[in-house]
């Protein structure tokens, strides 16, 4: 929004060679930080945000199969075997010494 005010202040003041410098920095400027921001602050945030509703979303489906395989009565061996299938494969056999 910056680059678009510092340029539309440019624009408004073609007439004046001396005032088209002070859109042009601040059109600049503004562009300047809105890339820093983006760049630097906001997309390793959403980046971040996206793993943790990724792992969010697999947990919440691992419960639900887990409950639903209860519901149906499965075997609770093959529970477990199904739900270690949602764990990657270090933790998978953390899980089995420990048990």
């Amino acid at each position: 929004i910056g680059t678009l005010i510092g340029l539309i202040a440019m624009l408004r003041n073609l007439n004046d060679p001396s005032s088209i410098g002070n859109g042009m920095a601040v059109a600049l400027i503004t562009t300047f930080y809105g890339t820093f921001l983006a760049n630097l602050v906001f997309l390793p945030i959403a980046g971040k945000l996206k793993n943790r509703t990724d792992d969010e979303m697999v947990r919440k489906r691992m419960i639900i199969d887990g409950i639903l395989a209860i519901q149906n009565g499965e075997h609770p061996r093959n529970i477990e075997k199904k739900l270690l299938n949602y764990l990657p494969p270090k933790l998978r056999s953390q899980v089995k010494t420990q048990a």
